[in-house]
């Protein structure tokens, strides 16, 4: 199997680069896939995600939209009943709730309900996650409201040579995919992403780095945190990247804890009833007999997205990780 950085000829990217690129090697491979959503076409999009789509491929491929979310996604899924791939960028996860209805009863749901008939090719990218201090409603990681509904696949890129091929392979697939592109990750960083085409699975989790006294699990920027607190340790700790949270990849989480012993879990979502909950909940119900300690969550607290003024606060930081990971080596029954 080719690995990312064995393939040829590399452009250094950011998360908000990759992903326009990607488009484009899709748009140009399949005219099936259109691009829809507000403010996407001569503008490319409030991130720039979509920047140069319009003139390329023109207003009957790359199609702003009214600001409708229920209406945005009722008409994508419409297309993919008639065999179209749409792209809909929803601009802000916060504001998917608008079209609850929509990505419930028909997006996720159609393939059953027609026994398996019908299929919705059509993927949702949406920003989600704090970092950026924006206005309400602009940061929420609501993940665990994806994740609760069957049919859908939802995925999360951590690094732009990975966001390429979640991408591709979210837009190539049948099943409808919920993309999540973390906010403040857009432009933090760069890295070499092959220019030749490739995808990623869908249902895979990412082992960062090797370990044998901790597992540490996260996804999207607190990946990134986490790398950070785990390196201000001096244990010796695993670092899985949980970038299919739908459906979850266990296997190499259980094979993980079971050689560590201890885990920790970092998320930005909510903490109750949050992705970590039930991860948790399944290391402890196939796992418990190697723990060393209980399974610890180091999450966003149970109240809305606060105000900017108090955003960092709210959100996970590197020493709250870092506190975490002390606590759970340091626990003795």
């Amino acid at each position: 199997m080719t690995r990312i950085n064995e393939l040829p000829v590399m452009e250094e990217m950011n998360l908000v680069t990759a992903v326009t690129h990607t488009l484009r090697q899709e748009m140009q491979r399949d005219p099936s896939v259109r691009v829809m959503g507000y403010d996407i076409g001569p503008i490319g999009g409030v991130f720039r995600a979509t920047e140069g789509l319009f003139d390329e491929f023109g207003p009957d491929r790359v199609m702003d939209t009214p600001l409708s979310e229920n209406g945005l996604l009722g008409v994508a899924v419409g297309m993919a009943m008639r065999g179209e791939r749409p792209v809909i960028e929803m601009q802000f996860l916060g504001f998917m709730y608008n079209a609850w209805g929509q990505f419930i009863y028909n997006l996720a749901n159609l393939h059953q309900k027609t026994g398996g008939a019908m299929k919705v090719s059509l993927t949702i990218r949406a920003t989600f996650g704090g970092g950026i201090k924006p206005l309400p409603f602009h940061s929420e990681s609501t993940e665990a409201y994806l994740m609760h509904t069957p049919g859908v696949r939802v995925v999360c890129p951590s690094t732009p040579a990975q966001a390429k091929g979640l991408l591709a392979a979210a837009i190539r697939s049948d099943d409808p995919v919920v993309f999540l592109e973390h906010t403040k990750m857009y432009r933090a960083f760069r890295e070499p992403v092959p220019m030749a085409d490739y995808t990623l699975p869908l249902d895979k989790c990412r082992v960062v780095q090797e370990g044998d006294d901790l597992t540490l699990i996260a996804w999207g920027n607190m990946l990134h945190y986490s790398i950070a607190a785990a390196a201000e340790t001096n244990a010796s700790i695993e670092i899985i990247d949980m970038c299919s949270l739908a459906p979850l990849d266990v296997a190499p989480v259980l094979a993980s804890v079971k050689k560590t012993g201890r885990c920790v879990i970092v998320h930005e979502a909510r903490r109750t009833a949050g992705p970590g909950a039930e991860i948790s909940a399944l290391i402890n119900e196939y796992a418990l007999e190697w723990l060393k300690a209980p399974v610890k969550r180091v999450t966003a607290f149970d109240v809305f997205f606060p105000e900017n003024q108090i955003e960092d606060a709210y959100l996970p930081s590197p020493q709250r990780i870092k506190a975490g990971i002390e606590a759970v080596l340091n626990y003795q029954f």
